[in-house]
């Protein structure tokens, strides 16, 4: 990808870019005490590949505001790609857009210095391995390593270009790594067209066995923010979508999420925030700097990425489980003729929306923290929170019996800085088999008092604790509870 000339004063920033054996010592508790509940290891990020369709900032604004958070959380992805491709405002996408994506991991090379002290990493590892072996949480990547994964994707639109014609460096990046021994699955976040996983599939299709493509399919997780495998004018146009195609051929082998409500209200809050991005993001290191005046809304894509986050709060496999990145249910699409785990219907519209409003105001100052240390390579760290003596970011499962009081206790958590926290318990109704609203009081402090229903047996209830901070800005961090009721 063409590198774009950077016209920030760098004056006092350089950095230091040893690629001798890297030392990575004493990583905050917050920042990788356990990772992916799905990887064998459980201190491996989620693996990332990003699709996008970043341009100008007076055209796609919401995509490099994306783009710039995403660097400031490249401790708790492993990004294995970020493609260029088309969306809603072009078709084809231009290439010379793409010099946008190379601002913001210009920004992040001159800022990373500083955001490595959240965990007290010194250096980067040598390239090999950086490039050849996951990443452990709490790992900063190098600029180097991250422009090597900036590739450019489809750069046309729709089912109608799926095929013959259509490879490039993207889809071909894709099958390379859903050929790779490793065990974790590859979220692939269309904050445009998901055409070149369209293309890497129907690729790959050629020369497989069913039973190969299968295993191919299999690997591949999906989040789009809505459908924009064509352009705005034909947004209703869903049959020209190669979303469509990949949900009806594969209906049964490929996990697919389409979101219709944590984008748009992502947008919406945002907007009614921006005077705090003004002051936490905009103005806080070369990050902040290239992070755009919003058009339309503020990081309508965000939510993709936020659905993975490791953070305990939801386990980004069961989308019933509410998130950073919304509620979603598994059933009819918007397209009316295919299945997906998606929320444009109600009730789950509404629930989708209420659990993004709880949490909104966490993400962001997360994301406004971790500016800070961009700026100042200090600032404050996420509490920890503990559940019954067990902590890290595993899902807590307890067994209960109806009738009688759950034994349950926040006692142990921590903040890093010293700071004073609070508790707050929470029930998601949706996500447990017990579709009943369950008391809890003193909701507020490390020990709640929770009685089983009575007739509650058989089913499931899913508790959340989120344990905040006072600092100045005041960050969270959860524990999700699975009780099974005997």
């Amino acid at each position: 990808m063409k590198k774009a000339t950077f016209a920030v004063n760098n004056s006092g920033m350089n950095m230091k870019k040893s690629f001798s054996i890297a030392i990575l010592t004493a990583l905050t508790a917050a920042g990788c005490s356990t990772g992916n509940p799905h990887s064998d290891n459980q201190n491996l990020k989620p693996r990332l590949v990003v699709l996008t369709d970043i341009g100008p900032a007076d055209v796609e604004p919401d995509d490099n505001e994306s783009a710039v958070r995403l660097m400031c959380y490249a401790d708790r992805f492993e990004i294995e790609a970020i493609c260029t491709t088309v969306g809603y405002n072009c078709d084809p996408y231009p290439s010379e857009w793409a010099d946008y994506l190379d601002n913001v991991v210009e920004a992040y090379k001159l800022d990373v210095e500083n955001l490595m002290k959240r965990s007290k990493q010194k250096e980067f590892l040598p390239e090999e391995l950086e490039q050849n072996q996951p990443q452990e949480l709490g790992y900063w990547p190098s600029a180097e390593y991250l422009s090597s994964r900036c590739l450019m994707g489809s750069q046309r639109a729709g089912i109608g270009v799926v095929g013959q014609g259509n490879d490039s460096p993207g889809s071909d990046f894709l099958i390379k790594l859903a050929l790779e021994d490793d065990p974790r699955p590859i979220w692939v976040t269309a904050w445009g067209s998901a055409n070149t996983l369209a293309q890497a599939i129907w690729r790959y299709k050629q020369t497989a066995t069913p039973a190969e493509l299968k295993k191919f399919v299999n690997k591949f997780r999906v989040y789009t923010i809505t459908d924009q495998d064509m352009i705005w004018a034909m947004r209703e146009n869903l049959d020209y979508s190669s979303h469509m195609w990949m949900r009806q051929e594969f209906k049964d082998d490929l996990f697919f999420i389409w979101d219709e409500s944590a984008w748009k209200n992502h947008n919406s809050l945002g907007v009614s925030n921006w005077p705090k991005h003004e002051e936490l993001i905009q103005s806080m290191g070369y990050l902040g700097y290239v992070y755009p005046h919003y058009l339309w809304g503020v990081e309508g894509d965000t939510p993709s990425f936020l659905h993975i986050m490791p953070n305990g709060l939801n386990d980004p496999e069961d989308p019933t489980q509410a998130g950073w990145g919304g509620y979603h249910t598994y059933g009819i699409s918007p397209d009316q003729r295919t299945y997906a785990w998606t929320n444009w219907q109600q009730p789950e519209l509404d629930a989708s929306s209420h659990y993004e409003h709880i949490f909104y105001m966490d993400s962001f100052n997360d994301f406004a923290a971790r500016m800070e240390w961009a700026q100042k390579g200090a600032g404050n760290r996420n509490p920890i929170a503990v559940v019954n003596g067990i902590s890290g970011l595993s899902q807590i499962h307890i067994k209960a019996k109806a009738g009688e009081p759950l034994e349950i206790s926040a006692k142990g958590s921590a903040d890093p800085d010293g700071d004073i926290i609070t508790y707050t318990w929470i029930q998601q109704v949706e996500a447990g088999t017990y579709n009943k609203s369950i008391t809890i009081e003193n909701e507020n402090s490390a020990t709640p008092g929770i009685v089983i229903p009575s007739d509650a047996k058989g089913k499931t209830i899913h508790l959340i604790l989120a344990i905040r901070d006072r600092g100045a800005i005041s960050l969270a961090a959860y524990r999700r509870i699975i009780v099974t009721v005997k």
